[in-house]
């Protein structure tokens, strides 16, 4: 019996209002679709589906357009939890200079013939833990790359899938002027003393995700003639999975320089941020410190379906989109095929 031989039972049983789809990123489409079609309300894991042709096809589709439209929404878990949110408030997005995120995971906690490297599956680590980068560098500059600077990645052992990607490097340039980067590894090895010997073992290095905000020097000039220049620095740690642990460090440095140009003082301020709830209590804010990302998200698409205002965080249709259009466009730049359309592919105008 395959994996998706229950779906079709699933969705033409009247019983039910709502899907989840977790199947290989390469089946998203043709199932969410299908459930689209017999009305049902589809939470759609992450990355949505295969690239950005059937990205717009699926959320671009007259079903969604008609009045009482189901509800589909793209699984992006961390941006539903408040650390998240907590974050984004904390500086100006055309304030931002430079933004690096590292996704790293040891290697052997997924075997390398995992559906996640399985090219007709739509599979390779950047539709996996990189669409995390992708999305999170995305939401933080509030825009999309003018230009892709560099993007490379390491190709899959000899005796797997050649067509994935098993880690990723990239870096981007922003209409702001500010840059991103990230590295992105599914197999994450060496890392400790005697390297000839321990290449291969697990890298334990970075294993809580973690994305890192440089915003833009602001400059003044003191009552006492001095120049004040002023830097902060947000480090969230585990912005992944921040229910199991998380911490948001707000780096301010602070110089004074003499007319001479010569620096006189240096001060730097380090604070600590957590945000297990949301910061103020909203009628519409639910939420609880043990509350995990997917509830949160999944309290977000309940009231959504029931017409509720809920907690107002949500990942428009075109954010969709335009994800897997950088996608598309980092795997062009590494010489790495699209992954492949699905033949259920509906064309829209």
């Amino acid at each position: 019996m395959n994996q998706h031989s229950h779906a079709p039972d699933l969705i033409a049983d009247s019983s039910i209002d709502c899907i989840y789809n977790p199947l290989p990123n390469g089946l998203h489409y043709e199932w969410t679709i299908k459930a689209l079609k017999a009305g049902k309300n589809v939470l759609l894991e992450k990355p949505s589906v295969s690239n950005a042709e059937e990205a717009r096809s699926l959320f671009r589709h007259p079903i969604l357009q008609e009045p009482k439209a189901p509800v589909l929404l793209e699984a992006f878990h961390y941006r539903f939890h408040p650390v998240w949110q907590t974050l984004l408030t904390l500086f100006d997005a055309q304030d931002v200079e430079k933004v690096e995120v590292v996704n790293s995971l040891l290697t052997g906690v997924f075997s390398r013939d995992d559906i996640r490297f399985v090219y007709s599956l739509s599979g390779g680590t950047l539709m996996d833990f990189g669409a995390y980068a992708v999305s999170s560098v995305r939401g933080v500059f509030e825009a999309e790359p003018s230009n892709i600077r560099s993007a490379t990645y390491r190709a899959m052992p000899d005796g797997f899938d050649k067509q994935c990607d098993e880690a990723v490097f990239a870096e981007y340039d922003f209409p702001n002027g500010g840059t991103a980067k990230f590295s992105v590894d599914l197999q994450a090895t060496g890392g400790w003393w005697f390297p000839a010997l321990t290449k291969n073992w697990p890298n334990l290095k970075n294993s809580l995700p973690t994305i890192t905000i440089r915003l833009k020097a602001t400059s003044e000039t003191s009552s006492d003639g001095l120049e004040k220049s002023t830097q902060k620095f947000f480090t969230v740690h585990n912005y992944m999975g921040p229910h199991m642990y998380h911490r948001i460090d707000t780096s301010t440095t602070t110089q004074l320089k003499n007319p001479q140009g010569k620096v006189v003082k240096v001060e730097k301020k380090v604070d600590y941020i957590k945000a297990y709830k949301w910061p103020t209590v909203q009628e519409d804010r639910k939420g609880e410190e043990w509350w995990s990302t997917y509830r949160y998200q999944l309290e977000a698409f309940v009231d959504r379906v029931k017409g509720r205002t809920g907690s107002g965080v949500w990942v428009e249709g075109e954010d969709s989109i335009r994800q897997m259009e950088m996608i598309d466009a980092t795997y062009l730049k590494m010489g790495l095929p699209l992954r492949p359309t699905t033949k259920a592919l509906e064309k829209v105008s």
